[in-house]
Order: structure tokens, then sequence, then C-alpha cells
């Protein structure tokens, strides 16, 4: 019985030291957010601690574990999904006095004045931007139009199209409705 337990415990040790060193060179990769909290700035640093992106380039970062991309506030630009060559590669729509949240992994991003949808975990763009208006993603689909307009409601505006319809994640036209 001990023999047995000695070999499971050498085991969970075994895999314990694969798994943590399997993590710290895989997050060496990353680029982790830093901020000034005095001056309110945000930069990211990797994690030897050397400044990748200096503080105050981007008036707010909002991706605090930036793998392949990253979503922050340029000034004159709004948000934008930059790589890590800073490369914008395109706008994130805003929603709610920031970047669009992830509705079942897809966010809505903005280019041309069009509205498409990326992939959160890689900011892919998984259906190109092609709507006037678009909806997040619930129960698989999401609800769009290429024909409508934005009329004002208050403080707030509403979307109008007589021509609205469903997608489904790979873009295509869904028979589900909500």
């Amino acid at each position: 019985m001990k023999q047995l337990i000695s070999i499971i415990l050498i085991f969970i040790f075994t895999l314990c030291n694969l798994n943590v060193s399997g993590q710290g060179k895989e997050s060496n990769n990353y680029f982790i957010l830093f901020t000034d909290t005095i001056k309110d700035e945000y930069g990211y640093k990797n994690q030897n601690g050397e400044i990748l992106i200096e503080l105050g380039k981007y008036s707010i970062c909002y991706t605090d574990t930036f793998k392949t991309y990253a979503i922050v506030l340029k000034h004159g630009s709004g948000f934008v999904a930059i790589d890590r060559q800073q490369n914008i590669l395109y706008n994130v729509f805003p929603f709610d006095n920031g970047p669009d949240y992830p509705s079942e992994v897809l966010f809505r991003i903005k280019k041309d004045n069009k509205i498409g949808y990326a992939d959160s975990s890689t900011g892919t763009i998984i259906i190109k931007p092609q709507f006037d208006c678009a909806y997040p993603f619930k129960n698989g689909i999401a609800k769009v139009s290429i024909d409508c307009i934005e009329k004002p409601q208050g403080v707030h505006h509403v979307w109008m199209s007589e021509n609205w319809f469903y997608i489904d994640k790979n873009g295509r036209h869904s028979t589900k409705n909500k």
C-alpha cells in the first residue's frame, strides 16, 4: 500500500512539474498589461519586466494578457485591435462606452463603416464586415441587416430596418429565428 501511495505521489509531482514548465515557456510570449495609476497611463511588458509598449502610447488598454492581439483606445481612431507589431487590424465596435463585449466567443468589429465579427480568443475575423447593423450572437445566431438606419431615441440610438435576417457563426443565413 505504501508503495502504491508513493507511486501516485511521484506521478502527481511529475504532472505538476510538467504543467508548470509548460506554462512558463508559453507565458513568456505574452505581453502583460501594466499601469501607472498616478498618471493613468497604460503599457505592456514581457514576463521579464522589459517594456514592450511604453506607458501612454494608447489612451486605455483593455486587454490584460496580450497573446496575439489586444484591444486599445487609440487617440483619433477609437477602439482598435492591434497585433504584436502594433499594426491596426480593425476597429472594434463601440458599445456601452467601451469596446464591444464578446458574446458566444465573438465580438463586433467595424471596417469601412460595415460591421462584422471577430473571435475573442484569437482576434481573427470570422465574419467579414458587411452589415450596416448587427446585434451580438445569442443562441448561435445574430440579427443583422445590410440596409438599416440609425435613428436617435432620447440619448441613445436605435437601428431601423425592414430587412432584418439572422446569420449563424459562419455568416450563413440561418433558418432559426429568435
